[in-house]
């Protein structure tokens, strides 16, 4: 069985208009997101002891998550909190990493080994310790919106599947990123464009899928969706056309409900760090 390891971070997202919170969090969410697609999958990270953090270990042991290496430690959990714009699009607002940045440790490193890949995004901190888990497996690593060259150049040769946000950018523009991300030397690049749907990369190869249409609730979770399944897929050894277009279809769905994971539960964040804008969305 394909084996994926995501290591960093995890938040609950707020909804404050429904007084909801959800799992979530890049690379918890590709954890599960992975495991559903089929892979066996786990997840290192830390969380506090309260209810949020009892909301996460929860939805990732019922998810069949390994949870060999996650922390509960002192503090709270971090949180984000989510508002909507007409479209069903989500607005991050405010957010507190609080116990979710942590430093992984030489056994994480060693539990790692065991697994066909590990994930890891830029909001995890964990840039430094990227040599590491990339000398034991292979790494994914998803830039999200962050793009700078210089930035890519150095993290790229580690790469087996380099993943970008750029649904604010041209065709023309995404190709060029995809491009030199390649060129930096990444295995495979994904550059995901929302509406516009996804490209994909290896040396000369490129696939093209558009994304699949669906009545948006919320976008939360889509491009993690897209990259979970295509991790999985690449690792399966899939035919990456129809992979994309697998990932388009599975991100697509995932904007048909609220919360990236699902995995509601009453939110357990303090009204009082919640923007009047939060409440009004």
């Amino acid at each position: 069985m394909t084996r994926v390891l995501a290591v960093g971070d995890n938040v609950v997202d707020c909804y404050p208009a429904t007084n909801q919170m959800f799992p979530g969090g890049n690379c918890l969410n590709v954890s599960v997101l992975a495991r559903r697609f089929g892979a066996e999958t786990g997840y290192v990270g830390a969380v506090g002891q309260d209810a949020a953090g009892a909301a996460i270990r929860t939805a990732l042991a019922s998810e069949g998550v390994r949870l060999d290496r996650l922390r509960v430690l002192p503090g709270t959990t971090a949180y984000c909190i989510i508002g909507h714009r007409a479209n069903g699009d989500r607005v991050f607002l405010k957010f507190d990493l609080s116990v979710s940045m942590f430093e992984p440790d030489e056994a994480d490193v060693a539990f790692a080994a065991g697994f066909d890949a590990v994930h890891i995004g830029q909001s995890s901190g964990l840039d430094a310790h990227l040599p590491r888990f990339a000398g034991v497996s292979r790494l994914s690593y998803d830039f999200s919106i962050r793009r700078e060259a210089e930035h890519r150049r150095a993290i790229a040769p580690l790469c087996f599947l380099a993943s970008i946000s750029a649904g604010d950018l041209s065709r023309d523009e995404a190709d060029a990123l995809m491009r030199e991300t390649l060129a930096a030397g990444a295995k495979w690049c994904l550059v995901t464009r929302g509406e516009e749907g996804a490209l994909l990369g290896a040396g000369t190869h490129r696939y093209e899928t558009a994304a699949h249409p669906v009545e948006v609730v919320d976008t939360l979770g889509a491009g993690d969706t897209f990259v979970a399944r295509t991790l999985v897929g690449l690792l399966r050894k899939e035919d990456p056309a129809e992979l994309m277009r697998a990932a388009a279809r599975a991100a697509a769905e995932t904007c048909t409900r609220v919360g990236a994971i699902g995995h509601a539960s009453a939110m357990a964040v303090d009204a009082r760090d919640i923007p009047a804008l939060a409440k009004a969305c």
